[in-house]
């Protein structure tokens, strides 16, 4: 019997003609377009600018009018941006969803791969914020950056004074606090004396002067001074550079808000007044409100510090997501749905190293011991199923809020750790009376005072 051929073009209809693709490399790409439309359908093209504007005009001449590529580290960027700017559409495909079937793995083929994909409407394009989100995200983890930079700097200085034998992280909570940079700028400068360095103790300070006194008396040699030197100027440094990213944060949220002299409601009273640690110098929750007309630090776990940076990675704009179920699956936040023969297999949550996701998830962690119905939340599950995935389902529940507060407009209002308590003692109750009156029982309540041996 003569084997029957199939392909694939034969069953599938092609709803992108002029579709195509770009694997992604570090000194090449390799572009591949429909082979109806060239006689050398598959060019690679070098990294450099010029060679990317003369991808697009190759795109161009072939009548190309969608492109998609996939996500290889930040090579993806240059390629993406510069043909936006002639006019094509550019699809970012994750790699998990553009896999090449096995027994082809070259360039050229994974590049042939994309497009026939990509022509037959088969890729879905991963989210990509606007210009000016893009903007603040980029702003936003310069920041972060700077922020790790000048955490090691840290770490630097307290080894240097572990060095000369002075015990001022003990005695102090934080040694970049008021007390700590007083006296650490002191000895820099050449003071030496205890008495001198205590006396610079604030009044905020809970250690005593005697206690500060007898930390900072160690062994002063020239070499571990001058390292604290050294890891104090570099401090400095980067906390200057996190003053000018600040700037730039400032000026990009002022430049997303639509009009900034329309009329406003007053700005709701403030949940806690603990400041952050590392937060920017401007005033992030007055500026939010400014941008998203709704204060979301009402929602319990997110700081001004938190909401700017989900705010970045997701934008204002949520209506690429039709549903908060959208949003949270988005996040990886959702349940997994892996069923065979109607037997679900897996129901676990997608690894993701999603920045939004992780965000939510350090939202969740906070809520653990506050009185809150959030709160009230994560204690019951964690007691029944663990902590992390308590933690996963909090930070869903926080991501539907922060959902419905930025499309809709919805105001949380939190009703508290007793509130939640006794609904959900109300279902557990509702549950049991349904299960036993489908037993043919009935359930009765048991009066105060009366007890079962």
């Amino acid at each position: 019997m003569p084997k029957i051929r199939s392909s694939t073009s034969q069953n599938l209809t092609q709803v992108n003609p002029g579709a195509a693709a770009v694997d992604i490399g570090s000194t090449m790409h390799m572009a591949a377009v429909n082979p109806e439309q060239t006689d050398m359908p598959i060019r690679a093209f070098g990294t450099f600018t010029h060679d990317l504007h003369d991808l697009a005009a190759w795109f161009r001449s072939c009548g190309v009018t969608s492109v998609a590529m996939e996500s290889t580290g930040v090579y993806w960027i240059p390629a993406f941006e510069i043909l936006e700017q002639h006019g094509f559409e550019v699809i970012l495909v994750n790699a998990r969803y553009a896999k090449n079937v096995p027994g082809r793995k070259t360039d050229v083929s994974d590049a042939a791969w994309l497009r026939q994909l990509h022509s037959y409407g088969l890729l879905r394009g991963s989210f990509r914020p606007n210009a000016m989100v893009a903007t603040l995200r980029a702003y936003l983890r310069q920041r972060e950056r700077l922020v790790e930079y000048a955490a090691a700097h840290i770490q630097h200085m307290q080894k240097a004074l572990m060095e000369m034998n002075l015990q001022l992280h003990h005695v102090v909570s934080d040694i970049t606090g008021v007390t700590g940079m007083k006296i650490i700028r002191a000895i820099v400068s050449g003071e030496r004396d205890p008495y001198v360095l205590a006396s610079l103790r604030d009044v905020r300070c809970h250690s005593s002067d005697e206690t500060i006194r007898a930390s900072l008396i160690g062994n002063d040699r020239d070499e571990h001074v001058f390292a604290l030197s050294q890891s104090l100027d570099l401090y400095d440094f980067y906390q200057l550079k996190m003053l000018e990213c600040d700037r730039r944060l400032e000026a990009a949220i002022a430049a997303m808000t639509s009009d900034p002299e329309a009329p406003l409601a007053p700005l709701p009273k403030i949940r806690t007044r603990t400041k952050q640690t590392n937060a920017p110098s401007f005033d992030v929750r007055a500026a939010l409100y400014g941008l998203t007309r709704i204060d979301l630090t009402q929602i319990h776990g997110l700081g001004s510090s938190l909401a700017l940076k989900l705010i970045g990675e997701c934008g204002t704009d949520l209506r690429a997501w039709p549903t908060a179920k959208h949003f949270t699956s988005w996040l990886c936040l959702a349940p997994g749905n892996k069923i065979s023969g109607g037997k679900v297999l897996s129901s676990r949550t997608r690894r993701s190293s999603s920045r939004a996701a992780a965000l939510l998830r350090l939202a969740a962690t906070t809520l653990g011991r506050s009185d809150t119905a959030l709160g009230a939340f994560y204690r019951r599950l964690a007691g029944r199923i663990g902590k992390q995935k308590a933690v996963t389902a909090t930070a869903r529940k926080i991501a539907v809020l922060f959902y419905n507060a930025l499309r809709f407009g919805m105001v949380y209002q939190d009703p508290g750790a007793a509130a939640y308590d006794e609904r959900h003692r109300g279902r557990v109750i509702a549950n049991l009376q349904r299960r036993v009156r489908s037993l043919g029982f009935q359930l009765e309540p048991t009066h105060v005072g009366e007890s079962v041996s």
